[in-house]
């Protein structure tokens, strides 16, 4: 890489990492939030559920405009936007100001997660290069996620929990002016006119299916408030696919939505999203009910699998260069099914417990990044400059449906096994049972998307009508892979 080319990369990864981070950042601090401002425990989860609608909801309509109006502009508006939300999410004195803080971070991840990917792959051409960028961006992104509740932990109980906000405010602000220096624009060249019924319908089918999985698992998937929720968004999102069919400048072409590679390399980051954050979830439950481990210990369990992941991003473009991007996905997926399915057979023996949760997400990490790299390899290749802001708005909506879609699901399988509850609260034999099971129909459920991968993700396929401009090689992943080596 260029000397220039480094400076654009650590921009643009340090606003990744940083945005993973807050994602799981506040999740320990969810109790000391609720005490102070006042939430009470039927309402917590919204400091959660209202960034995870607004980030889900809006990302692929952000990573449109971003195409259209300059991806520049909405990277620097969305650093902006998060630092301004972080540091009144850190003086709120109120719940309705803690709630609209967090909308506002929400939007702000939805405005620089594609657009900042796309900066990435526009940045590098498809190849070695391309594949190295996304590497790393993987390995920080599992990181920032494993580290968030380490870093929350920390500040939490050292400081307070409106230093989980606070941090945000000098990173950001470094990220800002960084960007403002080292990035160059990049925007379509053709300056078609926003799609306005799409976005309508794609954002509120979104929107509707963000709602309705989050409220799962405080309502049940059989309550009315559940299931109008997904029926609202089965239908917009219907709707939204007639409205391109029929528009002239569509927001998504449908000639992309259908395309082999975008369609089940976004399945795969789905996959291995949704179940990773899902076993986030249920070890949580395991380490801290059944190995009475405290929650800063918990946090820093996780920082196995964070280093897993980080060596998974480091080695991935050598990995990809060998077996392909195909490859890359379908390995990935192996190993994290192997390696959460293992888990099943924990037990209540705490030293045992604690190695076997190290060895298992150390090397399930590893596989999890290769997927994630893997993935996003596939569904960005092949794809014009001018469209990069809508297939890395796809790459990206998908990783934040999966973070939100993985853990009430999970949730609801674990809950299964628990067995009777006294005042609500299950056993220690139960919460052993609930947890395993979960992370065994878990494993199963990666493994049925490696197979699903490995047997319709075909290895190359042009990812745009005939005649249109590319960039690089007509959307094989793997060609431009095997080329580099």
């Amino acid at each position: 890489m260029t000397g220039k080319q480094k400076a654009i990369l650590i921009v643009l990864l340090g606003a990744q990492f940083m945005f993973a981070v807050d994602f799981s950042i506040l999740t320990v601090a969810l109790p000391k939030i609720g005490d102070d401002l006042g939430f009470g425990i039927d309402s917590l989860q919204w400091v959660i559920t209202a960034f995870a609608l607004t980030a889900a909801g809006f990302m692929l309509l952000f990573g449109r405009i971003g195409d259209l109006y300059g991806r520049k502009k909405l990277f620097l508006f969305g650093m902006a936007l998060l630092t301004v939300s972080s540091l009144i999410g850190g003086l709120a004195t109120s719940a309705e100001v803690m709630l609209a803080a967090r909308i506002a971070q929400g939007l702000a991840t939805a405005i620089v997660t594609p657009s900042g990917m796309a900066l990435i792959t526009t940045s590098f051409d498809e190849g070695p290069l391309r594949t190295k960028a996304l590497g790393l961006n993987g390995a920080l992104l599992s990181l920032g996620f494993a580290s968030g509740a380490i870093l929350g932990g920390v500040l939490t109980d050292l400081l307070s929990w409106r230093w989980d906000f606070f941090i945000n405010v000098p990173v950001g602000i470094l990220l800002f002016f960084g960007g403002l220096v080292v990035i160059r624009e990049s925007v379509s060249e053709t300056r078609p006119k926003l799609d306005v019924p799409g976005a309508i319908t794609v954002t509120g089918g979104l929107l509707a299916f963000v709602f309705g999985i989050t409220g799962a698992e405080r309502n049940g998937w059989a309550a009315p408030q559940t299931w109008g929720a997904l029926l609202l968004a089965a239908v917009l999102l219907v709707g939204f696919y007639v409205v391109e069919l029929k528009s002239a400048a569509p927001l998504a072409p449908v000639r992309i939505l259908k395309s082999n590679s975008v369609k089940w390399g976004n399945l795969g980051g789905l996959i291995t999203f949704s179940m990773e954050s899902a076993l986030s979830f249920l070890l949580t439950l395991y380490m801290q009910q059944v190995l009475e481990l405290t929650p800063f210990q918990t946090g820093l369990m996780f920082g196995f699998l964070g280093l897993g992941a980080f060596l998974g991003g480091t080695f991935s473009s050598r990995i990809l260069a060998r077996i392909g991007a195909k490859g890359g996905l379908v390995w990935g997926l192996v190993i994290q099914a192997v390696m959460t399915g293992a888990l099943f057979w924990l037990g209540d023996d705490k030293a045992v417990g604690i190695v076997a949760v190290l060895v298992t997400t150390f090397v399930g990490g590893f596989g999890h990044v290769l997927a994630i790299v893997a993935y996003t390899v596939t569904a960005t290749s092949g794809i014009a400059d001018g469209e990069q802001g809508l297939a890395t708005g796809l790459a990206t909506m998908t990783q934040q449906i999966g973070f939100t879609l993985g853990i009430p699901v999970m949730s609801a399988v674990a809950a299964s096994q628990y067995g009777e509850l006294t005042d609500g609260v299950a056993s220690v034999a139960g919460v052993l049972t609930g947890t395993t099971f979960g992370m065994f129909v878990d494993g199963l459920i990666v493994l049925g998307g490696a197979l699903l991968v490995a047997l319709f993700l075909r290895r190359s396929e042009p990812a745009s009508g005939a005649g249109e401009s590319q960039a690089g090689d007509s959307g094989s992943a793997d060609r431009v892979l095997a080329d580099s080596r």
